[in-house]
């Protein structure tokens, strides 16, 4: 048993933040009683630790990135280096996500995905627990196809992160194949994007026929099913047909908000890549076709996440960060400073985004916030992130299954 004394705990539950906390976790890593110090006892047996002047969050989620290796914003650099490059230097993004205080995250789109997930399960690796898609699955010629190689490379070799399949059988047989290795998740896309060379954001892709065979395999097995979709017409091909989460949503209209509430489903905004592609972009070698959409796109999708938080959509933290210089693991916290910065959310709201609305988007009700029961994750801030967002950034220590990350390994 461990007792944990903390200045001030915000659960994630929305509650009131507790002054003078404590957090009891059991031998398992996880809490077993948290509240104000005095009602939460100290068994005699108990080791202690004490941070009188830190604030104490649930650990963050990130709920949409890639666990990839990457290293540059050249899609064909993408597809030639080797997955066993990219694990290596994963490896080095996820304890630098642990480092930043994020114990979770949402892999949606990569190969190394499962296998670094058991290896992090093992304790051969330290990181965030982490939920995959494997490769997400898209349409010949869609968002995820790799539109420069030629058509045979592309749809024999499987090369990029992304699996082609057309027709509701081929689609099918994806998802099944997905599962069979062990993913947390299904990724599809339903619309066009940014860094994909030939297509608009605004362009549908998949049939209802083929988005329909892809969640009933998903749902058969408690999977979810996130998708790709910035356009309207995508958005609502996903929701219709039964998607859990929507990824990026730069056009949304009110019929499409009425409709995301309706269906329950969880928006998954990604401001940060956005940001810092039409900010940086160019400096960072983003293809030309790249920035232009992002331009194009920037002030709709803030737009329509601001209507969609306005209605009552359920908002989760997620970047879309790579591993490049331009959007690297460890700066994740961008995010929640953009949710305050360009949609108003306060700072509870924020951070609510990154721990008990991002837990939404994974199959894991142990996460998120901080609660009986729960995994004792969680971050210990040198300042008071509800003062000022940017408090996320003074990580002092990050608690994973109740045990500190070294900082040697973190």
């Amino acid at each position: 048993m461990h007792v944990i004394d903390v200045g001030r705990l915000v659960d994630g539950t929305g509650a009131a933040p507790i002054r003078d906390a404590r957090i009891r976790i059991d031998e398992d890593g996880r809490i077993d009683a948290v509240g104000a110090a005095a009602s939460v006892s100290v068994p005699e047996e108990a080791t202690r630790s004490e941070y009188p002047d830190a604030t104490v969050i649930p650990g963050l989620i990130d709920a949409h990135l890639h666990i990839q290796g990457l290293r540059s914003m050249d899609p064909t650099e993408w597809v030639l280096e080797s997955d066993a490059l990219g694990a290596a230097r994963a490896t080095v993004d996820l304890r630098k996500l642990l480092r930043s205080g994020f114990t979770s995250i949402r892999d949606l789109g990569s190969t190394v995905g499962v296998p670094l997930k058991r290896a992090v399960e093992a304790g051969d690796v330290a990181g965030p627990r982490i939920f995959t898609s494997g490769p997400s699955i898209s349409q010949t010629g869609g968002h995820g196809d790799s539109h420069f190689l030629p058509y045979e490379w592309a749809a024999e070799t499987g090369l990029g992160i992304s699996t082609l399949a057309d027709g509701a059988d081929e689609c099918r047989k994806a998802a099944r194949a997905n599962i069979r290795e062990g993913v947390d998740v299904i990724k599809i896309m339903t619309t066009g994007g940014v860094l994909s060379e030939r297509d608009e954001p605004t362009q549908s892709q998949f049939t209802d026929a083929e988005v329909q065979a892809m969640v009933e395999e998903a749902h058969r097995v408690d999977i979810p099913v996130a998708s790709h979709a910035q356009g309207t017409p995508g958005i609502v091909r996903a929701l219709e047909n039964g998607v859990d989460t929507i990824e990026h949503a730069f056009y949304l209209d009110e019929p499409t908000v009425d409709l995301l509430l309706e269906t329950d489903a969880t928006l998954v905004p990604t401001l940060a890549i956005m940001h810092r592609i039409v900010e940086l972009g160019e400096e960072h070698g983003v293809p030309e076709h790249g920035v232009r959409k992002a331009q194009a796109a920037f002030e709709a999708h803030v737009e329509s996440t601001k209507m969609a938080a306005e209605a009552g959509v359920p908002i989760a933290l997620g970047t879309d960060f790579l591993g490049p210089e331009l959007v690297p693991h460890g700066e994740n916290a961008l995010e929640a400073e953009l949710l305050v910065e360009k949609i108003g959310f306060s700072e509870a709201e924020a951070i609510e985004a990154g721990t008990r609305v991002a837990a939404r988007t994974v199959p894991a009700d142990d996460i998120g916030t901080l609660e009986a029961g729960n995994w004792a994750d969680f971050v210990v801030l040198g300042e008071n992130p509800l003062d000022d967002i940017e408090a996320l950034r003074a990580v002092e220590a990050t608690y994973k299954g109740g045990e500190p990350v070294p900082d040697e390994e973190a």
